[in-house]
């Protein structure tokens, strides 16, 4: 059994060294422990600096290309090299990498196939109180969307399978976290959470450039996830609102109208009209939406299909097939 421990990095020269100093090089369980640097367009070095300080691979990009492509660019690669079990951790020294045995056993035991680090958020001092009360928000939304029991949706510390890995597409650019949580909900993988401690903070978070920044980017992170993994929800739900308004403004018409007195509310009947129209619309919209998504998941299948044709891997049988002994 191998297991790759990847790190998403983008000028992280300073950081980096005592990250990768505190990894542990054996894990019991595992045969191979190997260290992989995702290298997002650093201009300091990083890529050196990783490779001088025990990095057994590095992948880099010239050009930064974000955390949300690091992030999946590092799983790729975990699965091309081999990796039976991957752990991801952030370059910033955050997570205690003492907590990785922790965070891999439910693996370990076959009752998980995605395990995420639950941080002390209300403990961490870095954390202001607005961070604090957005973390468990998002994460309380993420939760709804995905069916999931997961506290700590952002945190990026996780470990997952060969076969989790094959089956996360993050179409979002801003960050990989609460959006492969809910895939993994939605494609009915076993998720589990671990409580983990935390480092010091080495620097401020690149994430969370301004709380302002971040409450806006969070939100539309989360309504365009719902859209993505709940769009029949979504758009029925919109197109049954303005239909109900539009039949409530028609019947508020008619009863002024069969009193006598329709004449001076003409207004009511255009807009009536109008929401009307919208909310046919919108449903019709809603049927549409629902049909790219079976189309969308038809075509994760054949990638995930794919994926397995071109990279098998030695521990990996074909789930509901017994090779005769």
């Amino acid at each position: 059994m191998k297991l790759i421990i990847q790190i998403p990095c983008f000028n992280e020269a300073a950081a980096l060294p005592v990250t990768l100093k505190d990894l542990p090089r054996e894990i019991p369980g595992f045969d191979r422990v190997e260290w992989l640097v995702i290298n997002d367009g650093s201009t300091d070095g990083t890529a050196e600096v990783a490779l001088n300080n025990g990095a057994d691979h590095v992948v880099s990009f010239t050009k930064n290309q974000g955390l949300a492509r690091a992030f999946m660019a590092g799983l790729d690669s975990c699965i091309k090299l081999g990796a039976d079990v991957i752990v991801n951790t952030d370059a910033d020294n955050q997570y205690l990498a003492a907590d990785i045995p922790a965070l891999v056993a439910p693996i370990l035991a076959g009752s998980a196939d995605v395990v995420i680090g639950a941080r002390p958020i209300d403990e961490i001092e870095s954390f202001s109180l607005t961070k604090k009360m957005l973390q468990k928000a998002g994460s309380t939304i993420v939760r709804f969307v995905s069916k999931t029991t997961i506290p700590d949706a952002p945190s990026g510390f996780r470990a997952m399978t060969r076969e989790a890995a094959m089956r996360f597409n993050v179409f979002n650019d801003y960050t990989y976290t609460l959006e492969t949580i809910i895939q993994a909900g939605q494609k009915n993988i076993a998720t589990a959470s671990v409580p983990v401690r935390v480092n010091s903070s080495l620097r401020p978070s690149r994430l969370v450039k301004s709380n302002s920044s971040y409450i806006r980017k969070s939100l539309v992170t989360i309504v365009r996830i719902f859209v993505v993994y709940k769009a029949f929800r979504f758009f029925m739900s919109v197109g049954l609102t303005a239909l109900s308004l539009g039949l409530l403004g028609g019947a508020r018409f008619l009863y002024y109208y069969v009193t006598g007195d329709g004449g001076g509310h003409v207004q009511s009947l255009i807009l009536s009209s109008i929401l009307l129209g919208v909310g046919f619309q919108t449903i019709l919209t809603a049927f549409l939406a629902d049909l790219l998504a079976v189309n969308r998941r038809l075509m994760e299948d054949v990638q995930y299909r794919v994926k397995k044709l071109e990279h098998p891997g030695p521990t990996d049988p074909h789930p509901g097939i017994r090779e005769k002994q």
